[in-house]
């Protein structure tokens, strides 16, 4: 998956009916400065209010219990101004052989997660720990990731739901969550658009026209 961009992926899952394209919205890159995309299957960490006393609490840290080349994600509470990942984790991820972070939440420590060259992609960052905000609560679950401040209503963007194993690939234009089943396709149709575009601009270049070539090799 690492040889096609997020926007092509979300293009390819809305073709075959996503219907958001597997994109998890206002979710940036951090970390490192300069242009980054990771692709690997989701580990997947739900973090809870630490004033939740009835969900379950973790027997080791999930860092510790994290797959190499795994892209760790995160879904916070919604809101919460603190952090869920630090420099320290940042170390634990590259030492577990870990591909990258996705976080629905916030990070802190940016300088030392640029100094690794470690890939973070949050919603935002904070000074502020998890404790005594939040904690995790398990591992390897289903994420259903919902976008923050988002209308009500039929028009209202879905949810994204990660299930542990789903392809996560981040990049500057943002983070897709690719299902495990749909892997095949999606690369298929990815290719099938790829070369298409490659003549639409081809067609652009040479001073055809937008909407011409658009019709002529997209059909439309």
């Amino acid at each position: 998956m690492s040889n096609w961009s997020t926007c092509e992926i979300s293009d390819a899952l809305i073709k075959l009916g996503s219907p958001h394209g597997g994109h998890i919205p206002d979710i940036h890159c951090l970390s490192p400065r300069t242009d980054v995309r990771i692709a690997g299957p989701a580990y997947t960490v739900q973090m809870v209010l630490a004033s939740d006393q009835t969900a379950p609490k973790l027997s080791a840290h999930f860092i510790d219990t994290a797959t190499s080349n795994s892209i760790v994600v995160i879904d916070a509470p919604p809101h919460t101004k603190n952090a869920v990942w630090g420099g320290l984790m940042t170390a634990g991820a590259q030492a577990k052989g870990v591909a990258g972070v996705v976080i629905s939440g916030r990070c802190r420590d940016l300088a030392e997660h640029r100094a690794a060259g470690f890939p973070v992609f949050a919603r935002g960052h904070s000074t502020l720990g998890q404790s005594p905000f939040v904690r995790p609560s398990a591992i390897n679950v289903p994420l259903v990731i919902q976008p923050q401040d988002n209308p009500e209503g039929p028009d209202a963007f879905p949810a994204v739901t990660v299930e542990p194993g789903d392809w996560i690939v981040a990049d500057e234009d943002g983070v897709v969550c690719v299902p495990k089943d749909m892997v095949d396709k999606v690369i298929e149709v990815a290719g099938i658009a790829r070369e298409i575009d490659a003549r639409v601009l081809e067609d652009i270049k040479a001073g055809k026209g937008v909407q011409a070539s658009f019709k002529l090799h997209r059909g439309r």
